[in-house]
């Protein structure tokens, strides 16, 4: 059993992860938020026993694991004080707002000899894993190109700083664009090496974009269309890869909850995959006890976290400034 420490008493911890904690067997025994209210509301609502406002009361408390879900731009500092307490990390994504910070954050969790996770959640449905082994049969012969349409209606209570808050990390291209590049590697087993985007906002977004569409083109020559948004209530999300053979469709997967539908398309005719029903969070934590048992794990890592914000940083960069951009993993 692990304890966990919460940093962050963001809508994500109460709504998923402290469920799925406590189903993988593990205790949240902490959480700590920048309003000293926030976090005394938290830990009452979940029964948790320490409500801390700052980071540095971890120090006296025994811990075994810490999950990072403040904003973004703070995600550093409580990555490295939980590597200096030896724990293990679960940080959500983006990692950082730059490849730096993220090189450090992945760099102390290693030489600290912690396992070191990105909380990146898609690629635990079921639709992901079912995708990933058919492609690893040839099941849709040579690949040709991929889809993704990743465009949501962002929660009125999930706005916030995403809106309006650059220097936080706002804006959809960081939000979403990080699990698009995840998805794609999860499946395709490589991330791109250049990106040319376009972004925009649609009325949400406040000095930051709420929406940005984009081709990526991967090291074997196949090329994929993005599309992230914040502003589309009536959108359905969509994730497809093409082959010469066959392709694969799924529809609905790219949530929180499991679900959705996927069907291979092939010349003898459309055949639908069921489609599991897991918690993805509690897969997650599952892969990540595998993880530092030292066992082969689907777990995103540090470094994986650290690719998909590169390759978030390459869009934005190529929406900025009109041109395509080479994407730095540094």
């Amino acid at each position: 059993m692990l304890k966990w420490a919460f940093v962050g008493a963001s809508n994500i911890a109460s709504e998923w992860m402290v469920g799925a904690v406590r189903a993988a067997g593990d205790e949240v025994v902490a959480v700590v938020s920048g309003s000293a209210a926030r976090a005394a509301g938290f830990a009452q609502q979940h029964g948790i026993a320490h409500a801390l406002d700052q980071l540095d009361g971890l120090r006296r408390l025994e811990l075994d694991a810490v999950y990072v879900s403040n904003t973004n731009d703070r995600h550093e500092q409580a990555v490295l004080l939980a590597a200096e307490l030896g724990c293990h990390v679960l940080c959500e994504k983006p990692l950082a707002l730059d490849i730096g910070a993220a090189r450090r954050m992945v760099d102390a969790c290693r030489d600290a000899g912690v396992v070191m996770a990105t909380n990146h959640h898609l690629r635990h449905n079921s639709a992901h894993r079912q995708m990933r082994g058919l492609l690893r049969t040839q099941g849709l012969g040579r690949l040709v190109a991929a889809r993704v349409s990743h465009s949501v209606h962002l929660r009125a209570k999930l706005q916030g700083w995403r809106i309006d808050n650059a220097a936080a990390g706002g804006g959809v291209v960081l939000d979403i664009a990080v699990h698009n590049a995840d998805s794609l590697a999860f499946l395709l087993g490589e991330y791109p090496v250049e990106v040319m985007a376009m972004s925009g906002s649609s009325g949400m977004g406040r000095g930051v974009e709420d929406q940005a569409m984009s081709l990526w083109q991967f090291p074997s020559g196949l090329c994929a269309f993005t599309h992230q948004g914040f502003n589309t209530p009536h959108a359905s999300n969509r994730l497809e890869i093409l082959g010469d053979q066959a392709c694969l469709e799924a529809r609905g997967v790219l949530n929180q909850t499991p679900g959705g539908e996927l069907v291979w398309r092939r010349a003898d005719g459309d055949l639908s995959l069921r489609l599991d029903h897991d918690n993805l969070y509690l897969r997650g934590l599952r892969e990540l006890h595998k993880a530092i048992a030292g066992e082969d794990s689907d777990m995103a890592s540090g470094e994986d976290g650290l690719r998909s914000l590169a390759v978030a940083l390459a869009v934005r960069e190529s929406a900025r400034s009109g041109r395509r951009v080479k994407v730095d993993y540094a």
